[in-house]
C-alpha cells in the first residue's frame, strides 16, 4: 500500500500545492484517460497541469476575485477536472450541478451560490443556462465544452472551452509565474469547492469544503485504498457527489491513480470490463446490478458450467461463514481449482480481476450482497461518510467485514453516539459550514465541535460502527414499535427481482411496501413463462409478476421479526431512472418524495385493515 510522505503534507497545506506538487513528480505518466468514438486517449499530469493552468488564468482575466464562485455543468470528462481544479489554483470556489438538474434546480444553485462562471457541456446543458440567465444577475460568462450544433452560436455572454484554453495559453507567456503565485497564496482554511446537498428536505444547501478538509482526506486515503502510481480507477458516479469528487479529483493525488472517464452513461459497465480497474467505489445499487448480471449469465450458461458454478459457489460460502466467525478454514487443493475455474472468467466478465481495493456506500448494503462478493474473491468492504465530512469518515480494513458494520474511523476522526443514537463526528474532515446559512451551520455543528450526522447506529468495543437508520427515517408503529426501514429494505433489494423498495408503516399497525422491480430480470421471468405483456406497466400488473414479488416478499419477512415483516405490498408501474423526482442522482429512491408521489397507492394497501 503507497504511503504519502508525511514532508509532503508540510509543505502542501493546500490541495492545490499537493497537485502541482504531484505534477512535477509524475510529469511524463498518464493522469487521465477518456473514451471518444470508443478509443481511449491520454492525459500526462504534465498535460493535466498545462490545461488546468490555462483555465485558471483565463478565469483570472475575465476579473474574478478569490472567493468567486466557478461552476460546472458536464458528465464526468477531463475538462469537468480543469474547470474545477483550475479555479480553486486561482483562489476560486469550484462548484458541480447535476447534468440531471432541471432549468429550475439549475438556477437556484447559480443564484444561491453568486456564481460568476459557469461551464456547460453541450448544447442541451447550454439551453438550461440560457433560459435561467436573466434571472442569475452575478453570472459573468458560460463557457461550453462542445461546439456540435453550435456553429452558428452568437452570444457576447457565451465561449467556447477551447478558445478560452487558447487564451489561458496565451497568458502563460504574459504571465509565467502569476499560477503558481495564485497557489502560494491559497490557506487551509480556504473553501475549496461546494457541494450542494440533494436537498430532499428542503431547498439544497451549499456544504463548503475547506482545503483543510480535502488535505486530511488525502493523507487518509492510503490506509483505505490499497494503490500505488499508475493504478486505474473508473470516474462514473456524478463528480458533483462528494464520493466522486474526492474519489477522482483528490484521491489520485494522494496515491496516484489513473483515472478514466466512460464514453457515456451507457457504456460504463463495458467500459468496466475494458478498464478492470484495481480500486471501486460504488454504491450498493450498483453491485447489486452486477450480481444480477451474473444470476442472467449463470442461466443462459451450459449445464456443466453451471454445475461448476454451483459447486464452487457452495464450497467457498461455507469458507467465507466460517471466515466471517473470525476464525479460518484453509482451502483444499481441489476447493482452489474450483474457484479458479469457476470465478476467473467470471471476474473477467464484470472487469473486477484487478480490482484490490472495493469499496461501497452512500447506502445500506445488504449483508447477503457481501458474502457472494467475498464467496468470489472480491473483499466488498464498506465505509461511511457524508458531504459534512468531506466524505470518508469510517471504513472497513482489509481482512476485517464485520457484516452491518460500516468499518473504523480513520485516524484523527473521533465519533461518539448522541441522544437518540445519532452518530456524532468531530475531526479535521468536518466541513467549514454551509454557504449563506449561518443558522442551518449552528444547527449542524455544536459549540464543540461535533457534527449532527442524522443517522442513527452503535459503536462496539473495537470501535466499528453501524448505521442502523436516518432518525428522520424511524417509523412508529400505531402500536409504538419503533422501526427502521433500512434492513428491511435491505432484504427486499437482494433479491434479483426488486431493484429498490421503500418500507411504510409510520402511524400505521404494519408494516407494507412500495417496490420497484428489477426489468431484465423479471422480463426473462416472464418470456420463460410465456406471460404476455405490452409494456413495462403491463409487466407489473400481470398475476404472475405480483406472485413472483409476493415470493421475494416472503422469503425476506422469514428473516424479520414479527413486527417488521412486510403484510402489504405495490409494485411501481413506472421505470424510474435518474432524471425522475423519485431518484437521487446516486440512484437511491427519495422517501419523501415517493410517499408524496404514491399515497394513494399506500392509502390502498390500509385500506381494508
Amino acid at each position: 500500500m503507497t504511503q504519502m510522505p508525511d514532508m509532503l503534507f508540510m509543505a502542501c497545506d493546500t490541495p492545490q500545492k499537493v497537485f502541482l506538487m504531484r505534477c512535477s513528480m509524475w510529469a511524463t505518466q498518464p493522469a487521465l484517460r477518456h473514451k471518444r468514438r470508443g478509443l481511449w486517449q491520454t492525459t500526462s499530469w504534465a498535460n493535466y497541469l498545462a490545461n488546468t493552468r490555462a483555465v485558471g488564468l483565463a478565469l483570472a482575466a475575465m476579473g474574478l476575485q478569490r472567493g468567486d464562485v466557478v461552476c460546472v455543468l458536464a458528465e464526468n470528462r477531463p475538462e469537468w477536472l480543469y474547470a474545477d481544479m483550475g479555479a480553486q489554483c486561482m483562489g476560486l470556489i469550484g462548484n458541480g450541478i447535476y447534468p440531471t438538474a432541471s432549468s429550475e434546480q439549475v438556477a437556484f444553485i447559480l443564484q444561491h451560490s453568486l456564481a460568476r462562471v459557469l461551464f456547460v457541456e453541450n448544447q442541451e446543458q447550454l439551453e438550461k443556462a440560457l433560459s435561467v440567465r436573466d434571472s442569475c444577475p452575478d453570472l459573468l460568462r458560460i463557457v461550453v465544452m462542445e461546439r456540435k450544433g453550435l456553429r452558428t452560436l452568437n452570444d457576447q455572454g457565451v465561449m467556447f472551452f477551447d478558445d478560452l484554453l487558447a487564451q489561458g495559453e496565451a497568458l502563460v507567456h504574459t504571465q509565467p509565474k502569476a499560477f503558481e503565485q495564485h497557489i502560494a497564496l491559497g490557506q487551509p482554511d480556504d473553501t475549496a469547492f461546494l457541494v450542494y446537498t440533494s436537498g430532499t428536505t428542503g431547498p439544497p444547501k451549499g456544504a463548503m469544503v475547506s482545503n483543510r478538509n480535502v488535505v486530511f482526506q488525502l493523507g487518509q486515503a492510503p490506509s483505505y485504498l490499497n494503490a500505488k502510481v499508475g493504478d486505474r480507477s473508473l470516474s462514473f458516479l456524478p463528480l458533483c457527489h462528494i464520493a466522486e469528487r474526492m474519489a477522482s479529483s483528490f484521491n489520485p493525488l494522494a496515491v496516484g491513480l489513473v483515472v478514466h472517464f466512460p464514453e457515456n452513461a451507457g457504456t460504463v459497465f463495458n467500459d468496466l470490463r475494458e478498464v478492470a480497474p484495481h480500486v471501486l467505489f460504488a454504491p450498493p445499487r450498483f453491485w447489486e446490478k452486477m450480481y444480477s448480471q451474473i444470476d442472467l449469465f449463470m442461466r443462459d450458461a451450459v449445464a456443466p458450467a453451471r454445475w461448476m458454478y454451483g459447486r464452487a459457489l457452495a464450497a467457498n460460502q461455507s469458507l467465507v461463514a466460517v471466515r466471517l466467525t473470525g476464525t479460518q478454514r484453509t482451502a483444499s487443493a481441489i476447493e482452489r481449482l474450483q474457484s479458479f475455474c469457476a470465478f476467473r472468467n467470471l471476474k473477467i466478465f464484470l472487469g473486477l480481476q484487478n480490482v484490490r481495493t472495493a469499496l461501497t456506500g452512500a447506502a445500506p448494503v445488504p449483508a447477503d450482497l457481501i458474502k457472494w462478493f467475498l464467496s468470489i474473491d472480491i473483499e466488498l468492504r464498506e465505509a461511511f461518510g457524508m458531504t459534512e465530512t468531506c466524505g470518508f469518515c469510517t471504513a472497513t480494513p482489509a481482512g476485517g467485514i464485520k457484516l452491518g458494520w460500516a468499518g473504523k474511523a480513520g485516524d484523527g476522526t473521533d465519533i461518539k453516539i448522541g441522544a437518540e443514537d445519532e452518530v456524532m463526528v468531530r475531526g479535521p474532515n468536518v466541513f467549514a459550514g454551509y454557504w449563506r446559512d449561518s443558522k442551518k451551520t449552528q444547527e449542524a455543528i455544536d459549540a464543540e465541535g461535533w457534527l449532527r450526522t442524522g443517522d442513527c447506529g452503535e459503536l462496539d468495543s473495537n470501535g466499528y460502527l453501524a448505521i442502523t437508520g436516518r432518525i428522520k427515517d424511524i417509523m412508529i408503529t400505531s402500536g409504538g414499535k419503533n422501526i427502521s426501514p433500512s434492513q428491511i429494505e435491505n432484504l427486499l433489494k437482494f433479491s434479483p427481482y426488486i431493484t429498490d423498495a421503500v418500507a411504510v408503516g409510520d402511524g400505521r399497525h404494519f408494516v407494507s411496501a412500495l417496490i420497484m422491480i428489477d426489468q431484465e430480470h423479471v422480463a426473462r421471468f416472464a418470456q420463460e413463462r410465456q406471460v404476455p405483456y405490452t409494456d413495462f406497466a403491463s409487466l407489473t400488473r400481470t398475476p404472475q409478476v405480483i406472485e413472483l414479488i409476493f415470493q421475494q416478499v416472503t422469503a425476506a419477512n422469514a428473516q424479520l421479526a414479527r413486527v417488521e415483516q412486510v403484510k402489504e405490498f405495490r409494485i411501481i408501474s413506472e421505470l424510474l431512472g435518474a432524471e425522475d423526482e423519485e431518484l437521487t442522482p446516486t440512484m437511491k429512491l427519495k422517501r419523501k418524495v415517493v410517499a408524496t408521489k404514491y399515497a394513494s397507492l399506500i392509502d390502498a394497501m390500509y385500506a381494508k385493515a
